[in-house]
Protein backbone atom coordinates (compact mmCIF):
# COMPACT_ATOMS: atom_id res chain seq x y z
CA UNK A 1 0.00 0.00 0.00
CA UNK A 2 1.67 3.20 -0.85
CA UNK A 3 1.53 6.64 0.77
CA UNK A 4 -0.58 9.66 0.98
CA UNK A 5 1.30 12.39 -1.49
CA UNK A 6 -0.07 15.56 -3.32
CA UNK A 7 -0.72 12.82 -6.09
CA UNK A 8 -3.79 11.59 -4.26
CA UNK A 9 -5.03 15.23 -4.89
CA UNK A 10 -4.37 15.71 -8.52
CA UNK A 11 -7.86 15.23 -8.97
CA UNK A 12 -9.14 16.87 -6.43
CA UNK A 13 -10.20 20.65 -5.87
CA UNK A 14 -8.51 20.47 -2.68
CA UNK A 15 -5.22 20.21 -5.51
CA UNK A 16 -5.41 24.42 -5.80
CA UNK A 17 -5.03 24.66 -2.01
CA UNK A 18 -1.50 23.57 -2.13
CA UNK A 19 -0.66 26.72 -4.08
CA UNK A 20 -1.68 29.19 -1.12
CA UNK A 21 1.42 31.72 0.25
CA UNK A 22 2.59 30.91 3.46
CA UNK A 23 0.91 33.36 6.29
CA UNK A 24 1.00 31.62 9.46
CA UNK A 25 4.36 30.63 11.40
CA UNK A 26 3.90 27.47 13.86
CA UNK A 27 5.96 26.49 16.51
CA UNK A 28 5.37 22.90 17.03
CA UNK A 29 3.65 20.08 14.21
CA UNK A 30 1.81 18.30 17.89
CA UNK A 31 -1.32 16.46 16.85
CA UNK A 32 -3.12 19.51 19.02
CA UNK A 33 -2.17 21.92 16.59
CA UNK A 34 -2.96 19.65 13.65
CA UNK A 35 -5.79 19.02 14.72
CA UNK A 36 -7.60 22.44 15.85
CA UNK A 37 -5.81 25.38 14.53
CA UNK A 38 -4.49 24.01 11.28
CA UNK A 39 -8.23 22.52 10.86
CA UNK A 40 -9.79 25.66 11.04
CA UNK A 41 -7.06 27.17 8.53
CA UNK A 42 -7.75 24.29 6.42
CA UNK A 43 -11.68 24.80 6.79
CA UNK A 44 -11.29 28.09 5.25
CA UNK A 45 -8.75 27.69 2.34
CA UNK A 46 -11.72 25.39 1.24
CA UNK A 47 -14.23 28.17 1.55
CA UNK A 48 -11.76 30.70 -0.13
CA UNK A 49 -11.72 32.73 2.97
CA UNK A 50 -8.33 32.65 4.63
CA UNK A 51 -6.59 31.52 1.44
CA UNK A 52 -3.13 30.83 3.27
CA UNK A 53 -1.31 28.02 4.94
CA UNK A 54 1.30 27.16 7.46
CA UNK A 55 5.01 26.96 7.44
CA UNK A 56 5.80 24.57 10.63
CA UNK A 57 8.78 24.63 13.43
CA UNK A 58 9.68 21.46 14.78
CA UNK A 59 11.45 22.52 17.94
CA UNK A 60 12.84 19.43 19.00
CA UNK A 61 14.07 16.29 18.31
CA UNK A 62 11.27 14.02 19.01
CA UNK A 63 9.70 12.49 15.98
CA UNK A 64 11.08 12.87 12.38
CA UNK A 65 10.68 15.71 9.91
CA UNK A 66 11.30 13.47 6.84
CA UNK A 67 7.88 11.97 7.81
CA UNK A 68 6.03 15.11 7.21
CA UNK A 69 8.49 15.53 3.87
CA UNK A 70 7.53 11.99 2.83
CA UNK A 71 3.48 12.54 2.57
CA UNK A 72 3.95 16.05 1.10
CA UNK A 73 3.09 17.44 4.28
CA UNK A 74 -0.41 16.45 3.98
CA UNK A 75 -2.56 14.30 6.83
CA UNK A 76 -5.23 12.75 7.41
CA UNK A 77 -7.31 14.44 10.24
CA UNK A 78 -10.32 11.50 11.01
CA UNK A 79 -13.13 13.45 12.68
CA UNK A 80 -15.02 10.68 15.02
CA UNK A 81 -17.61 10.89 17.73
CA UNK A 82 -21.37 12.52 18.40
CA UNK A 83 -22.34 16.11 17.52
CA UNK A 84 -25.38 17.28 18.34
CA UNK A 85 -26.37 13.68 18.97
CA UNK A 86 -25.86 12.38 15.73
CA UNK A 87 -22.56 10.08 15.12
CA UNK A 88 -20.22 11.67 13.44
CA UNK A 89 -17.22 9.84 10.79
CA UNK A 90 -14.92 12.21 8.26
CA UNK A 91 -11.79 11.71 7.11
CA UNK A 92 -10.19 15.22 6.06
CA UNK A 93 -7.10 15.25 4.13
CA UNK A 94 -5.55 18.59 5.64
CA UNK A 95 -3.59 20.96 3.04
CA UNK A 96 -2.31 23.63 5.69
CA UNK A 97 1.27 22.92 5.96
CA UNK A 98 3.49 23.71 3.36
CA UNK A 99 6.96 22.37 4.65
CA UNK A 100 8.18 21.75 8.15
CA UNK A 101 11.53 22.96 8.63
CA UNK A 102 13.84 21.79 12.08
CA UNK A 103 14.43 24.43 13.87
CA UNK A 104 17.92 22.14 14.96
CA UNK A 105 19.28 21.72 11.50
CA UNK A 106 17.43 24.32 9.40
CA UNK A 107 17.66 27.44 11.56
CA UNK A 108 18.88 29.43 9.11
CA UNK A 109 15.76 28.99 6.83
CA UNK A 110 13.47 29.49 9.62
CA UNK A 111 15.09 33.01 10.08
CA UNK A 112 14.78 33.44 6.61
CA UNK A 113 10.57 33.00 6.78
CA UNK A 114 11.03 36.66 8.50
CA UNK A 115 11.61 38.43 5.30
CA UNK A 116 8.31 36.99 3.65
CA UNK A 117 5.75 39.83 3.50
CA UNK A 118 2.86 37.79 3.31
CA UNK A 119 3.51 36.38 6.86
CA UNK A 120 1.03 37.34 9.47
CA UNK A 121 0.33 35.40 11.86
CA UNK A 122 2.38 33.19 14.29
CA UNK A 123 1.02 29.81 16.41
CA UNK A 124 2.94 28.20 19.13
CA UNK A 125 2.39 24.97 20.98
CA UNK A 126 5.62 24.23 22.98
CA UNK A 127 3.93 22.38 26.19
CA UNK A 128 3.60 24.60 29.15
CA UNK A 129 7.52 23.37 30.25
CA UNK A 130 8.36 25.59 26.65
CA UNK A 131 6.77 28.89 28.39
CA UNK A 132 9.39 29.61 30.49
CA UNK A 133 12.13 32.14 30.47
CA UNK A 134 16.04 30.95 29.80
CA UNK A 135 18.23 33.78 30.04
CA UNK A 136 20.45 32.60 26.64
CA UNK A 137 21.95 34.32 23.66
CA UNK A 138 20.07 35.69 21.34
CA UNK A 139 22.09 34.68 18.29
CA UNK A 140 22.70 31.11 19.54
CA UNK A 141 21.92 29.20 16.16
CA UNK A 142 18.93 28.25 17.24
CA UNK A 143 18.39 29.36 20.91
CA UNK A 144 17.49 26.97 23.33
CA UNK A 145 13.73 27.65 24.22
CA UNK A 146 10.68 28.67 22.28
CA UNK A 147 10.64 32.27 23.93
CA UNK A 148 14.71 32.49 22.48
CA UNK A 149 13.77 31.09 19.40
CA UNK A 150 10.66 33.96 18.78
CA UNK A 151 12.39 36.68 19.88
CA UNK A 152 15.43 35.64 17.32
CA UNK A 153 12.64 35.92 14.63
CA UNK A 154 11.35 38.98 16.15
CA UNK A 155 14.60 40.25 15.70
CA UNK A 156 15.18 38.61 11.91
CA UNK A 157 11.80 40.65 10.92
CA UNK A 158 12.94 44.27 12.39
CA UNK A 159 15.70 44.39 10.80
CA UNK A 160 15.00 43.16 6.99
CA UNK A 161 12.17 45.27 7.06
CA UNK A 162 13.92 48.17 8.90
CA UNK A 163 11.36 48.52 11.72
CA UNK A 164 7.99 49.03 9.82
CA UNK A 165 5.07 48.75 12.87
CA UNK A 166 3.14 47.13 9.62
CA UNK A 167 4.97 44.09 9.63
CA UNK A 168 3.80 43.58 12.96
CA UNK A 169 2.55 39.59 13.24
CA UNK A 170 -0.23 38.50 15.16
CA UNK A 171 1.15 35.97 17.44
CA UNK A 172 -1.27 33.51 19.27
CA UNK A 173 0.37 30.49 21.94
CA UNK A 174 -2.07 27.95 22.22
CA UNK A 175 -0.46 26.78 25.03
CA UNK A 176 -2.44 25.96 28.14
CA UNK A 177 -1.38 28.49 30.96
CA UNK A 178 -3.40 31.22 31.87
CA UNK A 179 -2.70 34.73 30.67
CA UNK A 180 -0.46 32.64 28.26
CA UNK A 181 -0.28 35.58 25.43
CA UNK A 182 0.48 38.32 28.29
CA UNK A 183 2.84 35.68 29.57
CA UNK A 184 4.76 34.74 26.35
CA UNK A 185 4.98 38.88 25.44
CA UNK A 186 6.81 39.30 29.21
CA UNK A 187 9.67 36.69 29.04
CA UNK A 188 10.37 38.14 25.58
CA UNK A 189 10.60 41.72 26.24
CA UNK A 190 12.60 40.31 29.62
CA UNK A 191 14.96 38.41 27.14
CA UNK A 192 15.66 41.05 24.96
CA UNK A 193 16.42 43.10 27.71
CA UNK A 194 18.61 40.66 29.07
CA UNK A 195 19.83 40.36 25.51
CA UNK A 196 20.71 44.54 25.23
CA UNK A 197 18.48 44.45 22.43
CA UNK A 198 18.74 48.27 20.78
CA UNK A 199 15.65 49.99 22.45
CA UNK A 200 13.85 50.61 18.87
CA UNK A 201 13.45 46.58 18.54
CA UNK A 202 12.68 46.82 22.04
CA UNK A 203 9.55 49.46 21.74
CA UNK A 204 9.30 47.81 17.99
CA UNK A 205 7.80 44.47 19.75
CA UNK A 206 5.76 46.67 22.32
CA UNK A 207 3.73 48.77 19.90
CA UNK A 208 4.47 46.59 16.75
CA UNK A 209 3.24 43.32 17.83
CA UNK A 210 -0.03 41.66 19.21
CA UNK A 211 0.25 39.17 21.80
CA UNK A 212 -3.19 36.83 22.48
CA UNK A 213 -4.39 35.14 24.94
CA UNK A 214 -5.99 32.14 23.98
CA UNK A 215 -7.63 29.03 25.20
CA UNK A 216 -7.98 25.51 23.18
CA UNK A 217 -10.32 22.35 23.98
CA UNK A 218 -10.75 19.56 21.60
CA UNK A 219 -9.42 15.67 22.63
CA UNK A 220 -6.93 15.06 19.72
CA UNK A 221 -5.69 11.69 20.86
CA UNK A 222 -3.36 11.34 17.80
CA UNK A 223 -2.47 8.30 16.10
CA UNK A 224 -4.95 5.37 17.12
CA UNK A 225 -3.38 1.64 18.00
CA UNK A 226 -1.80 0.16 15.48
CA UNK A 227 -5.14 -2.14 14.60
CA UNK A 228 -7.33 0.64 14.71
CA UNK A 229 -4.84 2.82 12.12
CA UNK A 230 -4.74 0.05 9.93
CA UNK A 231 -8.47 0.02 9.67
CA UNK A 232 -8.58 3.48 9.21
CA UNK A 233 -5.67 3.21 6.37
CA UNK A 234 -7.71 0.42 4.63
CA UNK A 235 -10.98 2.70 4.41
CA UNK A 236 -8.66 5.39 3.38
CA UNK A 237 -6.83 3.14 0.43
CA UNK A 238 -3.23 4.24 1.56
CA UNK A 239 -1.04 4.51 4.63
CA UNK A 240 -0.92 7.76 6.50
CA UNK A 241 2.05 8.15 9.32
CA UNK A 242 0.68 11.56 10.46
CA UNK A 243 -2.61 10.16 10.59
CA UNK A 244 -4.77 11.88 13.56
CA UNK A 245 -7.73 11.44 15.35
CA UNK A 246 -10.56 14.12 17.10
CA UNK A 247 -13.48 14.46 18.44
CA UNK A 248 -16.13 17.05 16.49
CA UNK A 249 -15.80 19.45 19.66
CA UNK A 250 -13.86 22.41 19.28
CA UNK A 251 -12.83 25.82 20.69
CA UNK A 252 -10.73 28.43 20.36
CA UNK A 253 -11.21 31.14 22.05
CA UNK A 254 -8.90 34.54 21.01
CA UNK A 255 -8.79 37.44 23.07
CA UNK A 256 -8.62 40.09 20.45
CA UNK A 257 -10.16 43.31 18.79
CA UNK A 258 -11.06 43.75 15.01
CA UNK A 259 -8.14 44.37 14.10
CA UNK A 260 -7.32 40.78 15.25
CA UNK A 261 -9.95 39.61 13.68
CA UNK A 262 -9.75 41.27 10.49
CA UNK A 263 -6.10 39.30 10.02
CA UNK A 264 -7.39 35.81 11.48
CA UNK A 265 -10.12 35.36 8.91
CA UNK A 266 -10.38 32.07 9.06
CA UNK A 267 -12.46 32.79 12.12
CA UNK A 268 -15.60 33.12 9.43
CA UNK A 269 -15.41 29.23 8.94
CA UNK A 270 -16.15 28.53 12.03
CA UNK A 271 -17.81 30.63 13.61
CA UNK A 272 -18.85 28.63 16.81
CA UNK A 273 -16.11 27.42 17.38
CA UNK A 274 -13.29 30.04 17.14
CA UNK A 275 -14.36 33.35 18.81
CA UNK A 276 -12.62 36.14 18.83
CA UNK A 277 -13.61 38.05 21.48
CA UNK A 278 -11.74 41.63 24.19
CA UNK A 279 -12.16 38.92 27.28
CA UNK A 280 -12.08 35.43 26.80
CA UNK A 281 -12.55 35.01 30.89
CA UNK A 282 -15.44 33.14 30.71
CA UNK A 283 -14.51 30.46 28.38
CA UNK A 284 -12.00 29.76 30.83
CA UNK A 285 -14.27 29.02 33.21
CA UNK A 286 -16.54 27.25 31.34
CA UNK A 287 -13.93 25.25 30.41
CA UNK A 288 -12.73 24.39 34.04
CA UNK A 289 -15.55 24.07 36.03
CA UNK A 290 -17.47 21.99 33.44
CA UNK A 291 -16.00 20.17 31.01
CA UNK A 292 -12.61 19.70 33.43
CA UNK A 293 -14.73 19.63 36.93
CA UNK A 294 -16.95 16.79 35.36
CA UNK A 295 -13.86 15.13 33.76
CA UNK A 296 -12.21 15.04 37.10
CA UNK A 297 -15.38 13.53 39.28
CA UNK A 298 -15.52 11.02 36.53
CA UNK A 299 -12.26 9.79 36.67
CA UNK A 300 -12.17 9.57 40.65
CA UNK A 301 -15.21 7.67 40.40
CA UNK A 302 -13.92 5.54 37.60
CA UNK A 303 -10.81 4.78 39.83
CA UNK A 304 -12.72 4.74 42.83
CA UNK A 305 -16.35 3.05 42.40
CA UNK A 306 -17.32 3.37 45.87
CA UNK A 307 -16.60 6.54 46.65
CA UNK A 308 -19.15 8.64 48.43
CA UNK A 309 -20.25 11.65 46.89
CA UNK A 310 -18.94 13.83 49.47
CA UNK A 311 -15.40 12.56 49.34
CA UNK A 312 -14.96 14.52 45.35
CA UNK A 313 -15.12 17.80 47.54
CA UNK A 314 -11.22 16.99 47.45
CA UNK A 315 -11.27 17.32 43.71
CA UNK A 316 -12.67 20.93 43.56
CA UNK A 317 -9.08 22.33 43.93
CA UNK A 318 -7.53 20.77 41.03
CA UNK A 319 -9.71 22.01 38.38
CA UNK A 320 -10.35 24.91 39.98
CA UNK A 321 -7.06 26.16 40.33
CA UNK A 322 -5.69 24.30 37.40
CA UNK A 323 -5.75 25.11 33.67
CA UNK A 324 -3.75 22.26 32.31
CA UNK A 325 -6.01 18.92 33.25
Amino acid sequence: MNHLSKTHLSTRPESALLSLPEKVLQFGTGVLLRGLPDYFIDKANRQGIFNGRVVAVKSTDAGEVAAFAKEDCLYNLCIRGLEAGRPVSENIISTAITRVLSAREQWPEVLACAANPQLEIVISNTTEVGMQLVKEDVDQAPPASFPGKLLAFLLARYQVFHGDRAKGLIIVPTELLPENGALLRSIVLELAQWNKLEPGFIGWVKNARTFCNSLVDRIVPGRPISEKAAFLEVELGYCDDLLCVAEPYRLWAIEGDEKVAEILSFYKADREAVVITPDIGRYRERKLRLLNGTHTSVAVWRIWPGLPPSALQCTTPIWRHSSNI
